[in-house]
């Protein structure tokens, strides 16, 4: 596995998450065809993880934060302490199959300017339903999963993709550093996105691999219906498109993007999910000024154009998210 000058890093990110450690680092470790090492990075665990790692994984090198630096300032510690020149992240609860750290490697040199490669992820619970096969981003401002909740059998084509699933995924580090890393003001929800969206703005590619096979638990930290899990990932939609999107696609989209707001509002009133809602867009209204001055750098630095952009975007949001809540929905039952 480990080499003194490895291939790939290899990052994961804990937080009180001993109960699915074993399963993801045996898996890991037994990846084989290339040379990396695995940095976990502990944040603040209060489970016994940190104990766990140290006894069993010796080979793993263990970065212990003082506090709860969330996903993406937990990222970018483990990132800054890393020594190979490609940067894979890796979810806790997952378990990745053999050949996923090759072929996402590989996956780098299948389209030109690829920076950005990301996995074929499917439930650990039922393997035969996909989680993701890469991110995408709408034209009315809204992100999603390609592929989830289909039949696994299904996405079995590499192609070019807007962008790369946090849970796993492959970037090339000097990449990764051009454009900052995480942001770590997100904490957690949408830094996957919010990273995808500055590559593709540089000129970059993401590459989906359906070989490079994960089996993800999912929202293991968090819960998949919390009003954790909503204030984060509603509050960090609005940053990702105020920060992110050119001036002109931002003007054009506003409309749709109302609606897609509209449609929000009433799903999570009748979710029963309403003041975590509210909470999350005062809160991005509260941080839009930071979040304005960062647009400022994003967009200055670009080298796509707002053509390119418009092109990458899903222009049909409405039926993505129906079918995305309902699939939520069901999984959201007692199993």
């Amino acid at each position: 596995m480990t080499a003194a000058s490895p291939e790939i890093s290899v990052v994961v990110v804990n937080f009180n998450g001993l109960q699915h450690l074993n399963t993801c680092l045996q898996a890991l470790l037994a990846q084989d065809g290339l040379s990396f090492e695995v940095v976990v990075v502990d944040n603040a665990s209060t489970d016994g993880s940190v104990e766990f790692v140290r006894a069993h994984y010796p080979s793993v090198r263990l970065v212990v934060t003082e506090q709860n630096l969330g996903f993406a300032g937990g990222n970018n510690r483990g990132a800054a302490g890393a020594r190979a020149p490609l940067l894979a992240f890796l979810n806790n609860d997952t378990r990745v199959e053999p050949g996923w750290l090759l072929a996402l490697r590989n996956g780098l040199g299948w389209s030109p300017n690829a920076a950005l490669v990301t996995s074929r992820i499917v439930y650990m619970h039922d393997p035969t339903v996909l989680d993701s096969a890469g991110d995408g981003v709408t034209r009315a401002g809204g992100a999603f999963k390609r592929g989830h909740g289909a039949p696994a059998s299904h996405h079995l084509r590499r192609r070019e993709v807007f962008g790369a699933c946090g849970a796993a995924f492959l970037i090339v580090r000097e990449v990764f550093e051009e454009v900052g890393g995480f942001d770590e003001d997100f904490f957690l929800s949408h830094e996957d996105v919010d990273l995808s969206y500055r590559v593709r703005l540089r000129g970059y590619r993401c590459v989906y691999m359906p070989e490079a096979v994960v089996q993800h638990v999912g929202s293991a930290s968090l819960g998949r219906t919390s009003d954790s899990s909503v204030f984060y990932g509603q509050r960090n939609l609005e940053w990702v498109y105020l920060k992110n999107t050119p001036a002109v696609i931002l003007w054009l989209s506003l409309p749709l993007h109302a609606v897609y707001l509209a449609a929000a509002f009433a799903y999570f009133t009748w979710a029963g999910r309403l003041p975590a809602f509210v909470a999350a867009k005062w809160a991005a209204l509260r941080g839009g000024r930071a979040m304005w001055r960062k647009r400022r750098i994003v967009q200055r630095t670009r080298r796509a154009t707002a053509s390119d952009i418009w092109q990458m975007l899903e222009p049909s949001w409405l039926g993505l998210k129906l079918r995305e809540k309902r699939f939520e929905l069901r999984m959201a039952r007692p199993r």
